[in-house]
Parts: structure tokens; sequence; C-alpha cells
């Protein structure tokens, strides 16, 4: 792609509440894909398989916004590649794409756990997990998380959190005690389309709730994080 067909315009409105005396910028104004193609296109390719999942799952899955993609993707990788894990939990599962990308970091004999509440893209996880040579470490479970997590055994190294956002705390709470001294969690959505900064009568259902898990970490003393604004916001959590 030529740096000629990124549009430059992409600037913020700054709005001023009277009623909440809150200052925010309304960032529904902003054409954020110039920034992240332009990221795009100095990141590592996307692998093959992942590029064609990408595409089929915009074909024909419905919320295929959902998808982690190739700069998350990479992302994903790359910090679990550095981890080396022998234990990951995944919440979330959609269409087996942050899967891939999170398997790929495994320490031998490492084991991916994946959970999510809809089998109905089985299917198509698992040929794109056979295409990628790593169906054998990857373990699908279907059902509420919360009600999965405690039939999985072991110390976690590393947690993905990309489910139902009202429940993003209780997912922190339930795995946070089960990870390793230096164990990463990684919540996605944590600035909800960016109506996590605007004021509470303005944010949806799903921002109140990234709002509050944002605030409940930042709280806590057994972590240390931050908020990477990639795509719709990362949080990078390391259990100390």
């Amino acid at each position: 792609m030529k740096w000629s067909t990124l549009s430059m315009s992409f600037i913020p409105i700054i709005s001023y509440n009277q009623t909440s005396k809150f200052l925010f910028m309304d960032f529904n104004h902003i054409t954020a894909d110039p920034i992240n193609n332009y990221a795009e296109l100095y990141t590592t390719p996307e692998q093959e398989a992942l590029a064609s999942l990408n595409r089929e799952t915009h074909a024909g899955v419905r919320g295929a916004q959902m998808l982690s993609g190739h700069l998350q993707g990479m992302l994903l990788q790359l910090i679990s590649q550095m981890i080396r894990p022998k234990l990951i939990l995944e919440l979330g599962t959609y269409t087996g794409y942050s899967a891939i990308c999170l398997a790929k970091g495994l320490a031998p004999e490492g084991i991916l756990h994946t959970v999510d509440i809809d089998d109905s893209l089985q299917e198509m996880r698992d040929r794109y997990w056979t295409e990628t040579g790593l169906k054998h470490c990857i373990r699908q479970h279907t059902g509420p998380a919360d009600q999965v997590i405690d039939n999985i055994s072991g110390t976690f190294d590393l947690v993905f959190i990309d489910a139902d956002k009202k429940n993003y705390e209780r997912y922190f709470d339930l795995v946070i005690d089960r990870m390793i001294s230096g164990g990463i969690i990684l919540a996605d959505n944590v600035l909800f389309h960016s109506e996590v900064i605007r004021p509470p009568e303005q944010q949806s259902n799903n921002a109140r709730a990234m709002h509050a898990f944002n605030r409940k970490i930042a709280a806590d003393n057994r972590v240390e994080q931050v908020i990477l604004p990639v795509r719709d916001g990362i949080s990078l959590i390391r259990k100390r």
C-alpha cells in the first residue's frame, strides 16, 4: 500500500458538556483506518491461513468486527512468544483467529484452552487450526466461561479475555489467583469504541462495564498494568 492512499483527515472533535462539566473528545469523528493501515504495512505480514480466515470471517460470519485481525493478532502472537506459556486460557473463541496467534507461542507440550458459548463455528475453527498445524494443542470448551473455568486444571501463564463485557470483572476474579507470579492477562475492548471517556449518561452498558473493569484493575495492588490503544484497546495486566 502506498502512502498516498492513506487519508490523513482524522481530527478529533472536542466537546464540552455543560451538564456534566466533562471535557471529552468525540472519537466518532476520527477515521482510524489510516493509522491502522500504516501500522499493518510495517508489521510482519499476516500468515496466509490467517489471512484466509480473516477473509472468510468477514465474508460470511456475523459480527466480523470481533475478529482480532492482523495487527492485534501479531501483538498476541509476540506476547505469547515472549512468555512461552505452558498453559493459556482464552475466553471468547469466535472463529479461532486469536487462538492461532496465541498458540504459536506455546512452550513444547503446552496447551491452549479456549472457551465459547457458541459451537456453531466449530467446523471453521477446526479447519483452520488443522491448516496451521495447531489443532493438537488447542482444547475447545463450550459453555458459560464462569462455569467452564473451574473444570480446567492447572496454573495459567497467559489469559486472554475477549468475551461478554459485563462479566470481565468476574472473569478476572476467577483467574487471578490461578496465575503464576509474572503471568499475563490480556483484556480486549477496554476502550470500547472510545465510549469510556464519555460522561456516564453517554456510555453504552458495555462501555460502563469496561470502565468499571479498568477502574478495578487500576485499584488492585496484586497487578501492574498498561492500556494499549491498539484497535479497541487492550489492557496488558501482569500479576506481581
